[in-house]
């Protein structure tokens, strides 16, 4: 979220990518630069050093070279010229990336200075789109093009670390050469980064995809590439929150729906999705010559089922939902575990409304919001998306739709800011901006306001006075992607899911494999599927010690030891997952005393232990 110190943090940061540019410059004369922007916590800069490849080992070297230059206290000049001169001064200086950009400015302006990083094209633009003049700085003998901001010097720069460097295609295109991209990252004060780099130690423990494997929940597979395999621990844990998410939107009204998976270009160009996200869907062609587009998201099937029957204002809200797959054809290198994937499903719906019932409808999907986040302990906010460049519709509907997002967001009480230009194609939307237990900031959910769609699909009800009106969708998903909102959990949580959603629950570990003890193991498990409970018997011909070590590392809730004593007495010692204890001494207790405690934790979905 935008606040003071991301505004102080930003000019440091732009800065600190300069100075990696001159500390480069002087370590590798020759060097051909490209761009190198502010990004989220720090810096890159993109370069071409020929046949040298830099890897970790150099850093240190770079590091050096860099804080050289921070002790220098070198001043930061901004200066002008006409582009002309600018493309001069970079085929001089042997930068032919440099001079390809100034060339394209030159040519096409400020269009290309959207597609780009802006602040590293030092534009200053005409009315009328045309550049004629380019904006550089410049620290100690190192020149670049850019157009700031920057701090006073570059003494005045914070805290800052090279982190790793990967191969990045210029411009971000296959067919251009590949580069290589140097990553930083850059804080105001040494403490805030070690406290960053202590939070990615701690990351690494958490990694989604390292415990996704150790506690068999999901794998991938090279001939499905960003298309999770669920093992039947991960699936128990999806079905779960599906189960969760059923429950909580049948008793407001929700009505579940399902719809195809595979749909004819016409729907997408009647829902305006062919113009805006055709080239990001999976598509066939069948032999009638007939155009296929798998399903990327719902609302052009919950628009047809809206349309199938005659609708009244008795009818609304009308609330539809569903977790169908959804498919898009995200590009091989933005796939990341399960927070960037092809194949997913939402916890989704479609609501119609007149336009007196918005702002009761989002009260409610606010509600929902505070109960589906809180639940697992999130913090969360909200960003209101105004506006795009390409949107779809009148401007007077668009207008009139943030007014009524902004009120909402006013009389909800909680915080939220606004990014311009930020809303969906068809409508303006609230996003959930959740915070996990490390402090990273996730996008979430989405809860998006649309006047455009229903009048694409000429959708109708009739009011009370009989006259036939053009209804108000809402679209809205709170997790979002449940594949990504798993992989956040599990590192949110570290992999200890409470109770309610644990693919386990209880382990129960035998002191040996005679028949008495594997029996009344047994006997224990038959009691606990009676109340719904998750339950494993641990009978291997390891040692006890060995056994608590493996339940451990698989996170479950509660484990039991049964040996001789349990038999005779009947009373179990319960072993509880340390983030659950509120009482780290546990006394005996009878098996069915123990066994409905836990059934009654996991009803009530409560994060600690009552026993």
């Amino acid at each position: 979220m935008a606040n003071q110190q991301d505004d102080q943090l930003h000019p440091m940061r732009h800065s600190l990518a300069h100075i990696l540019a001159t500390a480069l410059t002087r370590l590798y004369p020759g060097i051909k630069l490209g761009i190198g922007p502010v990004v989220e916590n720090g810096f890159y800069y993109d370069v071409d050093l020929g046949d040298k490849q830099l890897s970790d080992e150099d850093f240190s070297k770079i590091e050096a070279e860099m804080q050289k230059v921070i002790s220098e206290d070198q001043t930061f000049e901004r200066f002008a010229r006409p582009v002309d001169e600018a493309i001069q001064w970079a085929k001089e200086a042997g930068q032919p990336y440099k001079e390809e950009l100034l060339n394209d400015l030159k040519r096409a302006g400020t269009t290309v200075a959207k597609d780009l990083k802006a602040e590293e094209l030092g534009t200053v633009a005409e009315g009328d789109g045309r550049i004629d003049e380019v904006s550089f700085y410049k620290n100690g003998d190192f020149t670049d093009l850019c157009r700031g901001p920057h701090v006073e010097s570059t003494g005045k720069v914070g805290a800052f670390k090279l982190m790793r460097v990967s191969g990045a295609y210029w411009r971000g295109k296959e067919s251009n050469p590949q580069m290589q991209r140097v990553y930083g990252v850059g804080f105001a004060t040494e403490k805030e980064l070690r406290q960053y780099l202590n939070m990615l130690e701690e990351a690494k423990k958490r990694d989604h995809r390292k415990l996704g494997q150790e506690l068999d929940l999901f794998f991938f597979h090279e001939t499905a590439p960003g298309m999770p395999y669920w093992l039947p621990n991960g699936v128990v844990l999806y079905n779960e929150l599906i189960n969760f998410w059923r429950k909580e939107h049948a008793t407001r009204g929700y009505q579940e729906v399902v719809s195809p998976l595979l749909n004819k270009k016409d729907l997408y160009v009647t829902s305006g999705h062919f113009d805006h996200y055709w080239d990001d869907m999976f598509t066939s062609a069948t032999e009638e010559g007939e155009l296929y587009g798998m399903k990327a998201m719902n609302c052009p099937n919950a628009m047809i089922i809206y349309k199938n029957k005659n609708r009244s204002y008795r009818d609304f809200p009308l609330r539809l939902s569903d977790t169908d797959p959804l498919h898009r054809y995200e590009l091989s290198g933005a796939l990341n575990g399960l927070f960037r994937v092809r194949a997913f499903r939402q916890d989704d719906a479609h609501i119609y409304v007149q336009e007196e019932q918005i702002k009761d409808e989002y009260k409610r999907i606010f509600e929902i919001t505070e109960l589906f986040y809180s639940i697992f302990g999130m913090s969360y906010a909200f960003r209101l998306g105004t506006r795009p460049d390409k949107f779809m519709g009148d401007s007077a509907l668009w207008d009139s739709a943030e007014g009524m997002l902004k009120e909402i967001l006013e009389e909800s009480g909680k915080d939220y800011f606004i990014e311009e230009g930020d809303g969906a194609f068809y409508g303006p939307k609230i996003d959930i901006l959740m915070t996990d237990a490390l402090g990273r900031p996730w996008q979430m959910g989405t809860i998006q306001l649309d006047f455009q769609q229903p009048l694409r699909f000429d959708l109708k009800y009739t009011d009370k006075d009989g006259q036939e009106k053009t209804p108000i969708a809402i679209h809205r998903v709170i997790y979002g992607s449940l594949e990504r909102f798993i992989g956040i959990l599990i590192e949110h949580l570290g992999g200890k899911f409470p109770v309610w959603i644990a693919p386990e629950q209880i382990r129960i570990i035998t002191v040996n494999q005679e028949e008495k003890t594997v029996a009344f193991a047994r006997s224990i498990v038959a009691r606990a599927e009676e109340l719904g409970l998750r339950v494993y018997v641990d009978n291997d011909n390891e040692s006890v010690g060995k056994k608590i070590r493996s339940a451990e590392l698989r996170k479950i809730p509660y484990s039991v030891v049964i040996g001789e004593k349990e038999i005779e007495t009947g009373n179990l010692t319960p072993r509880v997952r340390k983030d659950m204890e509120v009482n780290p001494v546990h006394e005996a207790r009878t098996i069915d005393e123990f066994l409905k405690t836990v059934a009654n934790e996991a009803k009530s979905r409560v994060n600690k232990t009552s026993l």
